[in-house]
């Protein structure tokens, strides 16, 4: 068991407003994975409560090792390019910059911290990603709605029938580094930072179009899918709305299940107790301001495909 080919390394990255939802997020994925297999968890931050990092590292196992990563100093000056867009954390930009902190692996899993796994996550790691940088599921809202396909094709350049979801990712760490994706994307937002509406989701597509093997969306399941293909392993809350927010989410009751093993459960009741009515409405407005907002980044003169950059591989 300690052979280091039976290590899995998975990733997430966080702030303290999510850590609650980590823990779940953990919760399931420990209680659901083979024992076969010893798992290094990495939580990039960028600074956390002592008593948040303490309460997660409960979550260890004999098979279950959990680091946290502070990486401020590390994208100090970059990171004051990130921009606030919508529901998603500033976090979300730590996984490209995992290829140059962490040159010890060659592969490794990225999750975000607003999914419960239901599956054996080593299943996941043993899927083959051939000759591609990257695994992942087709974003379901990009592929299904109108607005967000114009904005895949005519503002990022890929095809809305392959635009990925990166909240569930398999990295080719090795083919990252050959190919520079993390020079590139910090090039692109140096030298353009383009107004988008998924901040890093679109670089990640854009600098692997091509090169991505695509999963079963059992692996990455969300409201915009009606059933899963193969076994549900994966629900996703994508988007705005989350089940410690609203009623009525789909999926919620697989959240609800492992969050009542978390020590954060009290946490998160009160937080869903204590969304106001104003808060909610700000919260579906935002999804109906995205929507626009795609359609006028379309129309916008600096795209991806206006300023004519080569990134893609197809």
């Amino acid at each position: 068991m300690n052979n280091k080919n039976k290590t899995i390394p998975i990733f997430f990255a966080t702030d303290d407003n999510y850590i609650p939802f980590l823990d779940v997020t953990l919760a399931s994925l420990i209680k659901n994975a083979s024992r076969e297999y010893n798992y290094d968890i990495h939580i990039l931050n960028t600074g956390l409560q002592f008593g948040n990092m303490f309460k997660i590292r409960l979550r260890q196992r004999p098979n279950v090792k959990i680091t946290f990563n502070n990486i401020s100093e590390s994208i100090a000056d970059i990171s004051k390019q990130f921009k606030n867009i919508y529901h998603f954390s500033l976090a979300t930009y730590y996984r490209l910059f995992i290829e140059s902190l962490f040159p010890e692996y060659s592969k490794i899993l990225y999750l975000d911290c607003d999914i419960v796994v239901l599956g054996d996550i080593s299943k996941l790691w043993e899927i083959d990603l051939e000759d591609n940088m990257v695994g992942g599921v087709v974003e379901g809202f990009i592929a299904k709605t109108e607005e967000f396909r114009k904005y895949a094709q005519y503002a990022v350049g890929v095809n809305p029938d392959k635009y990925i979801n990166a909240g569930i990712l398999s990295i080719n760490l090795d083919l990252f580094r050959k190919n520079k994706v993390q020079d590139r994307f910090t090039e692109l937002l140096s030298t353009y930072n383009f107004d988008t509406i998924d901040p890093d989701q679109c670089y990640l597509n854009y600098l692997c179009n091509g090169k991505i093997k695509y999963l079963e969306n059992g692996w990455n399941f969300t409201s915009a899918y009606e059933k899963p293909e193969g076994e549900l392993n994966i629900v996703h809350y994508a988007l705005a709305k989350k089940p410690w927010q609203f009623d009525g989410v789909v999926n919620e009751n697989y959240f609800w299940e492992y969050a009542k093993q978390s020590s954060f459960y009290r946490t998160i009741v009160n937080m869903k107790k204590n969304m106001t009515a104003e808060a909610k409405q700000k919260k579906e407005q935002a999804g109906i301001d995205i929507l626009n907002r795609a359609l006028e980044i379309v129309m916008q003169g600096k795209t991806f495909c206006s300023c004519n950059l080569v990134g893609a591989f197809c």
